[in-house]
């Protein structure tokens, strides 16, 4: 069987883990380059509503 003392140093050990790694996510989230293509003029007409 566990014992509290050890249930407490899991716990305390993985909640530091999933702290540090939601940290990174974001520091990667933030960081990161969007690959989206400029909309050019042709492209612009494509989308526009005919009337």
């Amino acid at each position: 069987m566990i014992s509290d003392d050890d249930l407490y140093t899991l716990a305390l050990f993985l909640g530091s883990i999933a702290v540090v790694l939601i940290v990174v996510y974001h520091f990667f989230e933030i960081n990161s380059v969007e690959d989206e293509a400029p909309i050019t003029e042709k492209g612009a007409k494509s989308l526009s509503v005919s009337k």
